[in-house]
């Protein structure tokens, strides 16, 4: 596969994946209103895979379509950042058993968002224009994700003495994970040199920035990220998606072409 596809394959998994760990609060949210913008972001999150995977079957050929993609591949085809198949607590075992947290999952979504809303303004000038088209409407929904878990996040570290104690206690379980962000891989390289994207560690200045602002109106600590440097990108993954695959794509595989 070239290296223009993996890419598209990279950006497309981080979407499904995360999308998928959110809708694991459907049903479950700590009140109606959050349960409901939980959903919606899932849902922004898949409509963005849905486009990449498309625009990525194309260039693959044959049969492929987004389904091949979503529910046909294993987990190390897949090339999402592993900070993104965590389960919602440090204390869940895989498949997802035990406590939700979701001072987890704010925190988590904090932190993607605060990469993922200068990456797809930088790809909105990107020499594909069919991604460029893709990062204009993700860039619009990102913009919004990243407003809800600032606010959730700095309410939870500036609330009360256990919302303060369990947001610290995400970023001190995510923090480390974040330092995949700014590992540059080879498809990302081959991708930059052919104008399709930029270099992320360009972007660091301003995801630090974001996120110590952050931090400082929320009263929290930023965690140490030195440490284990994950390689989900590489298809090198925590026990974790092989679980979060396994309940997304039983179905499909269990009834494979079938139509509703």
């Amino acid at each position: 596969m070239d290296a223009h596809t993996e890419y598209l394959l990279h950006l497309a998994d981080n979407a499904l994946v995360l999308g998928q760990r959110n809708a694991e609060w459907c049903g479950h949210g700590p009140v109606l209103e959050e349960d409901i913008a939980m959903a919606n972001i899932s849902l922004d999150l898949i409509g963005q895979a849905r486009l990449l995977y498309q625009y990525a079957a194309t260039r693959i050929g044959g049969d492929c379509d987004e389904n091949r993609l979503a529910y046909f591949r294993d987990a190390p085809q897949f090339r999402n950042l592993t900070l993104l198949e965590l389960p919602h607590s440090p204390g869940l075992m895989p498949g997802g058993v035990g406590e939700r947290d979701y001072g987890v999952t704010i925190a988590r979504n904090f932190l993607y968002s605060a990469l993922m809303g200068p990456l797809w303004n930088a790809l909105c000038a990107s020499s594909d224009s069919t991604l460029a088209g893709i990062a204009a409407k993700s860039l619009k929904e990102t913009q919004y994700h990243l407003r809800h878990s600032h606010d959730w996040l700095v309410r939870f570290g500036d609330g009360t003495e256990e919302s303060h104690r369990r947001a610290q206690s995400a970023l001190d379980y995510l923090f480390p994970f974040t330092q995949e962000f700014w590992v540059e891989v080879p498809f990302e390289a081959q991708a930059r040199q052919s104008g399709i994207t930029i270099e992320l560690i360009s972007l660091q200045a301003t995801w630090d920035a974001q996120v110590d602002d952050t931090l400082t109106q929320a009263h929290l600590r930023r965690p140490p990220s030195d440490g284990h440097v994950s390689t989900g990108k590489q298809g090198v993954h925590s026990e974790h998606l092989s679980y979060l695959l396994g309940e997304m794509q039983s179905l499909a595989r269990a009834h494979p072409g079938a139509t509703w």
